[in-house]
């Protein structure tokens, strides 16, 4: 088998088998394979495209290039769930405590933020002493024993899709549909799940900018799911504006612990019922959605799910205090309002270029080798549909210098305020087949 041959077949828009796509899935893995034929062959897929059964081949292979997590040990369904990343989506945190405290295990393996997209690990670190990386078997013995336990991806889970990215990274192929879905779906398989609920989010903050892409992403990821055994579905959210108030990771952490005890944004309260009302059925816990939901509101305004936070935060190494007292997380030198150049209602907030304005606080990083302020970062007082008044706090910015009219600028150009608009609608669509 030669590489030259795979290339101009797909090049001609013919279709891979499951022998050629291991080929090239190995012999690029082991180095074999050079990275200008296999830039050839990532071009030629992203203008020819994949059927499903041959991205359903490139995600198996890719799970199987390196480490796959066995889970079996652990008592129960597995469910796991995976959003293709937004501003400020702070879900994670909130929906792993309150989803274990309704007794379904939860064995969460989270990544990093790059760019204007925040990483769930990195937030987590904000917490003084969190361990984000644990052996496999303190987190399945964690998953036993309190129902959760959240750690970072394994340097050896699924290495071809961390090769391919890094050269599609370069070479312009990164918006391919089928690409996209492989690896995402790749690390979630072998990340070792049962069913897994996926969030993909839609807007100018998120990948995918327009809805029929998210879609179609969100219809080849359930797809590859259920072809690789997984019972799979996906919600599609929005992200025009950030989810939540908060930018950052200290006052990301903050506002997960006000969400638990019953005080967080409605649109991130709601985008974690429904999230976690998904990952209770499919965990087999309820049989309806309502039934579901009924447990989840239960949990949180009992306080069972902020107990199960801070053991969760106990049992990593965290200092659980902080869910009563924030302020022994790291905290910013200035707190700066933000005022309202005028009256009216919100019409739009640019969620993307909100997430670049924090990064350039500290918040984020821009290469991989950067490294991260966990006390800065934004809050937003007013989403789109609200009112505001001239001189009404628009948005409060946390800093570690008070040189920032390059961040004010920036806030104040993506957040228009004008005649009056409807809420966004959060859910866009559920996609089970």
């Amino acid at each position: 088998m030669r590489m030259i041959d795979l290339i101009e077949k797909k090049r001609e828009g013919g279709v891979l088998t499951k022998e050629e796509i291991q080929f090239f899935v190995d012999g690029y893995t082991d180095g074999s394979i050079p990275d200008y034929q296999a830039s050839a062959l990532l071009m030629a897929i992203f203008y020819k495209d994949m059927t499903d059964e041959e991205i359903t081949n490139l995600t198996l292979a890719m799970a199987n290039s390196g480490d796959v997590i066995d889970l079996s040990s652990i008592e129960g369904i597995k469910v796991d769930k995976h959003s293709t990343g937004g501003v400020g989506d702070t879900t994670t945190i909130v929906l792993a405590p309150l989803v274990a405290a309704v007794g379904v295990p939860v064995a969460k393996m989270s990544g990093r933020g790059l760019g204007h997209t925040g990483g769930t690990i990195d937030k987590l670190e904000a917490i003084p002493g969190f361990e984000v990386e644990i052996p496999n078997d303190k987190f399945i013995n964690l998953v036993n024993k309190i129902q959760v336990a959240v750690t970072g991806q394994s340097g050896n889970l699924a290495p071809a899709d961390k090769k391919l990215y890094a050269l599609r990274d370069v070479t312009a192929t990164v918006d391919s549909i089928p690409l996209i879905a492989s690896s995402i779906m790749s690390k979630k398989i072998a990340s070792g799940a049962d069913a897994i609920v996926l969030d993909v989010t839609t807007g100018d903050g998120a990948f995918m900018k327009n809805l029929d892409d998210a879609k179609r992403l969100a219809q080849t990821m359930v797809r590859i799911g259920k072809l690789a055994g997984r019972n799979t579905m996906a919600v599609i959210s929005d992200m025009s504006q950030p989810l939540g108030e908060a930018i950052g990771n200290t006052i990301e952490i903050e506002e997960a612990i006000n969400t638990l005890k019953g005080n967080g944004p409605e649109d991130l309260t709601e985008m974690v019922y429904v999230l976690g009302s998904q990952m209770v059925v499919l965990a087999e816990k309820a049989e309806t959605l309502e039934e579901a939901r009924a447990m989840l509101v239960e949990a949180l305004e009992s306080g069972k799910a902020l107990e199960k936070l801070k053991e969760m935060i106990s049992s990593q190494g965290g200092n659980p205090d902080i869910v009563d007292h924030p302020e022994k997380m790291a905290q910013a030198k200035y707190t700066i309002e933000l005022p309202a150049l005028e009256s009216g209602c919100v019409r739009e907030i640019h969620a993307e270029n909100i997430g670049i304005a924090a990064m350039i606080l500290g918040a984020g990083r821009k290469t991989k080798e950067d490294s991260i302020d966990y006390s800065v970062g934004v809050k937003l007082h007013k989403k789109v549909g609200m009112t505001v008044e001239k001189g009404e706090t628009l948005v409060t910015i946390y800093s570690n210098t008070d040189s920032i009219e390059d961040v004010k600028e920036m806030l104040y150009n993506n957040i228009s305020i004008g005649e009056q608009v409807e809420e966004p609608a959060l859910v866009r669509a559920i996609i089970t087949e």
